[in-house]
Order: structure tokens, then sequence, then C-alpha cells
């Protein structure tokens, strides 16, 4: 009795807590540009001056603008990659905006102005540009140390003369440092600087000295991009398709659960408690994740549905044939588990290999569907190999569930031990 109350306990927190916070996850998961409609963009990037290159340093660093670029423009979770040597892919989900105003400010220079309050209303309005992005090295800023171990940034100029000017005009004043229009310190210029070098000090830690010089080196990268592809997703038919994707994945659901019912009696109620839980426990990781749904990330949300339906099948399965054995409910249990559980495991592993070759060879759509399979193989562990074997213990040592026909087994079907 005390095992059939727990199994009842177990239910109704598990089910209680999957109704009160499904509505909050399914609310909070992020929607791919497939689903909620928006726009990709593949852009190449390409030198501005005449002899540069593109590195992997200034292509990563690009793609970091970008991503900040349309932060600040409003969108709502852009997806910006690097692939290959020199192009970058930027995956926008967003059903409102200006599309053209956004791909616009994308595909612009990172915007880097050292200005001054020289000839301005205020001695904060920093209205005079006196340095801009092209003016310094590529990667020319770079963190250090003073002689008191504080943290700095160096900075190294193209042309000596113009920061010698600056500088000497500017002594005891503040140069104040913008990128894409956003302050990001603006430090006082303590004397001529005639080396073509200068030196950011009173920084409060390392960490604010790495992001300055991160800014620097961004505003001075000499790269161009331009488009080379676009594929724009409506907002009303990225609705349609999840409206679709949502009804076929219900329909199937039900009938997959209709038919574990069906096949397999008790063994198929628990089938259908763990399910529901697996679908419950993916959206959770999802979550915690941020990971983006996409439409081959739901193409691999099914797949896992339908992994966990093999789990459960073949447990089912293996029960069942050791109850037309001859042994009793209890030893048919213990002995179906044992006997699937290396079967399962072993696909399992296969399937996570497989995932993982995609995930690191794979781009783009590729890799979310790969994270996806990723994650639901791991939930379908806790959920469909470890839960099914719990729930089916407590209520066959309860000693009310002992009948071979609630476990899909005819009597007929029995054989001698």
């Amino acid at each position: 009795m005390n095992r059939l109350l727990a199994f009842v306990l177990v239910v109704v927190v598990t089910f209680g807590v999957i109704g009160f916070t499904t509505p909050g996850l399914l609310h909070n998961t992020k929607l791919g540009l497939d689903l909620k409609g928006g726009f990709e963009i593949l852009y190449e990037a390409e030198p501005l001056t005449p002899g540069g290159q593109v590195t992997k340093d200034s292509l990563k660093q690009t793609a970091i603008s970008l991503e900040a670029r349309a932060n600040k423009s409003g969108v709502s979770e852009p997806e910006v990659t690097t692939e290959g040597e020199n192009r970058i892919r930027v995956k926008i989900a967003t059903g409102k905006g200006d599309e053209d105003a956004v791909r616009d400010l994308m595909k612009r220079p990172a915007d880097l102005e050292f200005r001054s309050a020289s000839g301005c209303s205020s001695a904060t309005d920093y209205c005079k540009v006196e340095l801009v992005g092209g003016d310094f090295k590529e990667n020319a800023a770079t963190t250090g140390f003073d002689s008191l171990n504080r943290p700095l940034v160096n900075i190294v100029v193209k042309e000596k003369s113009k920061l010698a000017e600056v500088s000497s005009r500017l002594v005891g004043q503040n140069l104040a440092i913008f990128l894409d229009g956003v302050l990001q310190s603006d430090p006082v210029v303590q004397s001529a600087l005639t080396d073509g070098t200068a030196q950011i000090t009173m920084i409060e830690s390392m960490d604010k000295a790495r992001e300055l010089a991160k800014v620097i080196n961004l505003g001075a990268l000499p790269l161009k991009l331009t488009e080379k592809y676009t594929q724009s997703v409506g907002a009303s038919l990225g609705q349609k398709s999840l409206d679709q994707t949502l009804f076929a994945g219900g329909l199937a659901s039900i009938l997959i659960l209709l038919f574990m019912l069906a096949l397999y009696r008790l063994p198929g109620l628990i089938a259908s408690i763990c399910l529901i839980t697996f679908v419950w426990l993916l959206l959770g990781v999802f979550w915690l994740m941020g990971a983006t749904l996409t439409l081959p990330g739901i193409a691999a949300f099914v797949l896992g549905i339908g992994i966990a339906v093999d789990s459960n099948i073949i447990t089912a399965e293996r029960i069942k044939d050791e109850i037309r054995h001859g042994k009793t409910v209890a030893s048919a249990l213990r002995s179906g588990a044992k006997n699937s559980f290396r079967t399962i495991i072993d696909a399992h592993i296969t399937t996570i290999i497989a995932a993982g070759v995609l995930y690191f060879m794979g781009h783009g759509i590729v890799k979310s569907f790969a994270i996806v399979l990723i994650a639901s193989i791991i939930a379908n562990i806790l959920t469909n190999v470890f839960m099914p074997r719990f729930l089916l213990q407590l209520l066959v040592r309860s000693g009310r569930f002992t009948k071979p026909g609630l476990y899909g087994v005819k009597e007929s079907e029995i054989g001698a031990l």
C-alpha cells in the first residue's frame, strides 16, 4: 500500500510541476527565424585597405561587432557565426522592424572615434572628432601593467604627427572613446605623445582593460562586408510553420500514447507518463541553455520522442517475453529491465556519437539539429530508461498489479518455466 501511495505521489507531484512550469517554458522558448519570421544574411569580409588581410581574429571581432549592433537596433536574439576564412552568417528572428535599415546598419564597419570637448557646449559634450578607427594600427591595442602593477592599455597609431598634434593641444583635457556612438571611456591626456604610442591608465581592473582594448581593436578593423546571400521569412509564414508543426507534433504524440496504452497496457501507461515528462524536461533544458528553437531543432525533438518510445517498447517487450516464459511479473520486470538496459544504452551512445560528429563538422541548421538531438538523448536516458523502471517497481511491489494481462500478455501465451 505504501508503494502504491508513493507511486501516486510521484505522478501527482511530477504532473503538478509540469502543469505549473510549462506555460512559462513555452513562453520563454526562443524561436528561430523559420518559425518566428526574420532574415538571414551571409557576409563576405574583405580588407578595407590595399594589402590588408582577413585574419581569424579580425573576423571574430567583426562578428562580435555585428551582434552588438543587432542588439542595439532592437531586434531579438541575433545569431552571428563565422564560417570559413572570410564569411559571417547573421540570423535575426524578428517579426517586426525595418529590415532594410537593420541590414544597412549591420554591414557598416565599426565606427570608432576619439572625441574631445574642444569648442563644444560643455566639458562632457565631446562633439569634436579628433581620431577615428582608421588612424590606429590593426590589433594595436594591448593590455599590460604599469610600474605599480596597475592595469593599462597600450595603443599604437599609424601617424605619429597626428597623435602628437592632438595630444599636445588637449593636455589636461578628456579624450573620450566612442564605439558606434556609445561612450566607452574618457581618459585625460597627461602629456604630449610624440612617439606614436599612448597608454590609457587608471583603469579599474584587468577585465575592464581587456574590454577597452577589444573596443579599440574592433574599431580599427580594416574590413568591409559584402552581402553574398539573403533569405527573408515573413512573420505570417513563420507563424504558419509553427502552427502546422505544433499540430503535427500534438497529433503524433496523441497517436503514440494511444498506441502504447493499447499494446502494452500498464507499461504503456507508465511510458505515457514518462514521455510527457521527457517533453517537459527537454523544454526545460532548452530554456536553461538559452537555445533557439528552429524547424531542424523541432525535427530533432520529434526524433528524440521516437527514440524515447523505442526505449519503452524495448523494455516492455522484454518484460512480456519473460512473462511468456513463465516467470512471475516481479521476476520478469527485473530480468526484462536488466536485459534491455544494455541494448538501449548502446543505441543511445551511438546516436550521441553521430550527433557529436554533426555538431563539430556541421554549420548552422546542422549544428542546431545536433544540439537538440544530444539534449534529447540525455533527457531520454533520465525519463525513459530509469524513470519507467522505478515507477513499475513501485506498482509491482505493491502486490496489486501482478496479472499478466496488465502487461499485454494473454494467459494462453504463457509457457511452463
